[in-house]
């Protein structure tokens, strides 16, 4: 057996299923991860698990190889062990970092009583919870570069979700400043700079903001998301930064005693059974 395989397998068997938001539940044969739990939670086949785990699936890409990572908790040490193990180099130092801790995942898995999700400092999606994904629509059906928020934004617009004129103004200016603010500290990141690149060329707005080379970090923003099981529910956006690891943690807060509050507490229940599938802005 590779070292790849022996590690992926023994990194599957520790993670308890509560570490992931996972009920343990009785007669599991395993306390760690199933396979089809990590295929899930890594976004693959569990045919594909199952050939890495026995050697017979060999260069995994550099995305599944973070997409295990995360799904397995490993620390930012044994995620570089994996990747060398499988072929790849490790991200570079001077690249947007991606990897979500082990704290930071269970600040995500256990505060599900307002929507949370983490992005990078380019603002890609890592991980959300599940109000999260009812609220806004489901991140998952995302793939590539549409995982990027402000690829969304300016390329898709913010069908389902509506500012008023001078929130709408913030958040586009910052999104634009944000990325101007990641080139500056991650300036060997490739992926960074082709998604500007293709923003510049795609997007007359975005290109017109790009100019003003402003520099800044978005923090916070009110809007009222439209399309949801329940109805309109306006939201207050805050947004944290994780000491030494440059992710945001974005969370969605409801005014106390509001209808708002109440709408999101019924959706809590609904979760994901109604969810639209027009694509919506974050």
């Amino acid at each position: 057996m590779s070292e790849f395989a022996e590690v992926l397998r023994a990194w599957r068997d520790r993670v308890r299923p509560a570490d992931v938001g996972l009920p343990s539940g009785a007669g599991r044969r395993t306390t760690g991860l199933r396979r089809e739990e990590l295929a899930a939670l890594a976004g693959v086949s569990v045919d594909y698990i199952v050939r890495l785990e026995q050697g017979r699936a060999v260069n995994p890409s550099p995305q599944m190889l973070g997409a295990l990572a995360l799904a397995l908790r490993v620390t930012p040490t044994e995620r570089d062990h994996l990747f060398r193990v499988a072929g790849v180099a490790p991200p570079a130092r001077g690249t947007v970092p991606q990897h979500v801790t082990a704290g930071v995942q269970r600040i995500i898995d256990r505060l599900g009583d307002v929507p949370m999700a983490v992005f990078t400092a380019s603002h890609d999606i890592l991980l959300w919870n599940p109000l999260w994904a009812a609220l806004t629509g489901d991140p998952s059906r995302y793939v590539g570069i549409e995982r990027n928020l402000v690829w969304r934004h300016f390329m898709w617009g913010h069908e389902g979700v509506e500012f008023d004129a001078q929130h709408e103004e913030d958040f586009a200016s910052d999104l634009a400043a944000d990325l101007r603010t990641a080139v500056g500290r991650y300036p060997h990141d490739g992926a960074l700079a082709q998604l500007v690149a293709r923003l510049r060329a795609a997007s007359d707005e975005f290109e017109h903001r790009w100019g003003e080379a402003r520099v800044a970090e978005h923090r916070s923003s009110r809007k009222t998301v439209t399309r949801t099981a329940v109805g309109p529910i306006s939201v207050d956006c805050d947004v944290l930064t994780v000491p030494g690891g440059d992710l945001r943690i974005v969370v969605y807060t409801v005014v106390p005693g509001s209808v708002d509050e109440q709408k999101l507490d019924l959706l809590r229940v609904t979760g994901l059974q109604s969810l639209t599938t027009a694509p919506l802005s974050g």
